[in-house]
């Protein structure tokens, strides 16, 4: 799963990397939980590449209460094509969601240990995502997104048994723009070498903790 991430680049650093056309302001974070407003990067109407802020927690266009997203922060790939909450995003709805990188925690005994796993060469990462716009009886309009999670591999298979399927640069077109077909093979486990992680201060356990501190290795 994925239950807090990292976005600590600035967003012009971000427009750079992932070559938008357009990017909403934001404050980099290094503590994200979901029900928070974050950067999505998605394609507009007139076939930009842009980021934009939505609410983290997915609400389906049917829902009947919002509340519903406090429960869909993450879709297994297994399903997201045929579950009713998300099927309906991946078809049409595709994005990406920045990161410099995620939390896990592993169990050990009665407590859990928090890790930061990134990008060994330290660049951003890219978390396969959906959205969905979802209209309240009163006309209110809330732009809501999901991680989409698949297998651990062998890097993260010790910490935790599933991890945000993530996409690479080659393939954030096709992410966006293809066919659910041509793009449903890309919801693997990433490749173990790409990826670093070591063990960091429970503080990240903590929402109200948010500082660069808090991916600092743990020494033991």
């Amino acid at each position: 799963m994925c239950g807090r991430f990292v976005l600590s680049i600035d967003p012009a650093a971000l427009s750079e990397y992932f070559a938008l056309d357009a990017c909403e302001p934001y404050v980099p974070r290094w503590n994200i939980p979901p029900g928070t407003d974050i950067p999505v990067i998605r394609r507009s109407p007139e076939g930009k590449r842009v980021a934009h802020l939505l609410r983290w927690g997915l609400v389906p266009h049917w829902a009947k209460d919002k509340a519903i997203g406090q429960r869909l922060s993450n879709a297994r790939a297994e399903s997201v094509a045929d579950k009713p909450a998300f099927r309906s995003a991946f078809a049409h709805r595709r994005c990406l969601i920045p990161a410099n990188g995620f939390y896990e925690w592993k169990a050990e005994g009665r407590r859990k240990q928090p890790y930061y796993i990134s990008l060994r060469d330290g660049s951003p990462l890219a978390m396969a995502g959906l959205w969905e716009a979802w209209t309240s009886p009163t006309g209110e309009v809330l732009r809501s997104c999901v991680i989409i999670t698949t297998a651990a591999n062998e890097r993260m298979r010790p910490i935790h048994d599933r991890m945000p399927a993530l996409i690479a640069p080659e393939h954030w077109q096709d992410w966006l723009t293809a066919t659910p077909e041509a793009v449903s093979h890309l919801l693997v486990p990433f490749p173990s070498e790409a990826l670093q992680a070591w063990p960091v201060d429970e503080r990240v356990s903590q929402v109200s903790n948010d500082h660069p501190g808090l991916i600092e290795p743990l020494h033991t």
